[in-house]
């Protein structure tokens, strides 16, 4: 799941990391799970306030222990070349968001191999705290935390060590399947064909806590289970679009020879002239023959509708210099995750500074549409 952002909130050793907003519905639930259900059940007689700081502390550890598993598998991946846009924590716990798949198997089974590995790491050292507290008559609230966060990471590693991709034991499945076999895409059609079955089995499981009373427990263990076999025709879906643009060249897939708007135009002769009259959304901003950027209908849709007859195109436009620009024989591939680097979502084609095409998304779409069709 490369796509998913979310909110930046800071960068650790190069990596930029966000918080998708499904991330503070996790954080707060498992901040009132641990307050006033674990802690006070497991360590009952402790004050109200103990309770609501081993609850704080908790909650900020294992979210720092989610992100230490997802920077291990940043890091090795960027050792072993695969770009690493960033790490985002969700509500169903932290995701690397990389440009491409590993080179190798090898490469694979390293990348996916350190994620439970750093899990394991994270629960021995919160077990030596939680044991060095103890046999020192230290903080019971300290021994507590620590305890339970050693069992919390143990059964991460031990639950993403399952063969069901996409969780780490599914890409180290996949990466033994792609070395027995030497084809990737096989190796990831039966990885995640294991992964979509333990979804399924995960919801069965959930809806047995259901039907013996257990709400809280049967209700998230469906959605874990929805959300990994949803995941995995994901993954499966995401490494064909790939594999398929990989072959195929920009100039095969952007729109030639686009209708150009001049700067000078206003926003209201640019409405209803063109976007009125066509059937494009962008168009590029050129003055004679040298290209100055492009302007969308989204871009002229936040200025308030009594300013366009004032405001001009080179007011609002996107320049040229913030455009992804490539060259007609790049790799729809390549062209397909440069895009999500473009504010405007839209591409241009160009050789020797003279315009020969744009691509959007819709032009993608209707390539892969053409070549479903035709197969």
């Amino acid at each position: 799941m490369r796509a998913m952002r979310g909110i930046r909130v800071a960068k650790v050793a190069g990596f930029e990391i966000s918080l998708d907003y499904s991330w503070f519905i996790i954080f707060f639930l498992i901040l009132w799970t641990f307050t006033t259900v674990v802690f006070p059940h497991q360590y009952p007689g402790l004050e109200r306030g103990a309770y609501v700081a081993m609850g704080v502390v908790g909650t900020l550890l294992f979210f720092a222990s989610l992100l230490f598993h997802e920077l291990s598998h940043s890091v090795v991946a960027r050792m072993k070349g695969v770009p690493v846009e960033g790490i985002t924590l969700f509500v169903f716990g932290g995701m690397a968001r990389t440009r491409s798949e590993a080179r190798s198997p090898a490469d694979e089974f390293q990348i996916a191999g350190v994620g439970p590995l750093a899990s394991l790491v994270v629960a021995a050292a919160f077990w030596i705290v939680g044991e060095l507290t103890r046999a020192r008559g230290g903080s019971e609230a300290v021994f507590g935390v620590s305890s339970y966060l050693a069992v919390l990471n143990l059964a991460l590693a031990i639950f993403n060590l399952l063969p069901g991709f996409p969780l780490d034991g599914g890409r180290l499945f996949r990466a033994a399947v792609w070395r027995a076999t030497n084809d990737l895409r096989k190796a990831t059609r039966i990885a995640t064909t294991g992964g979509r079955w333990i979804g399924y089995g995960i919801i069965a499981i959930g809806l047995a806590q259901l039907f013996f009373g257990g709400l809280i427990g049967g209700l998230w263990f469906i959605f874990i289970g929805w959300f990994l076999s949803g995941a995995a025709d994901a993954s499966y879906h995401q490494l064909l679009l790939q594999q398929v643009l990989e072959g195929i060249a920009a100039r095969e897939a952007m729109t030639r020879e686009p209708e150009m708007v001049r700067p000078d135009l206003t926003l209201d002769e640019l409405v209803h002239e063109y976007f009125m009259r066509r059937r494009y959304s962008a168009f590029p901003v050129s003055d004679g023959d040298r290209l100055l950027g492009l302007i969308a209908l989204s871009q002229v849709k936040e200025v308030p509708r009594e300013q366009w007859p004032h405001r001009r195109v080179a007011d609002v436009m996107t320049p040229l210099s913030k455009m992804v620009v490539v060259a007609p024989d790049a790799s729809m591939s390549s062209v397909l995750e440069r895009m999500r680097d473009s504010e405007t979502r839209r591409v241009i084609v160009a050789q020797d500074g003279i315009l020969l095409g744009i691509i959007s998304a819709g032009d993608i779409a209707d390539w892969l549409e053409r070549a479903r069709l035709l197969e």
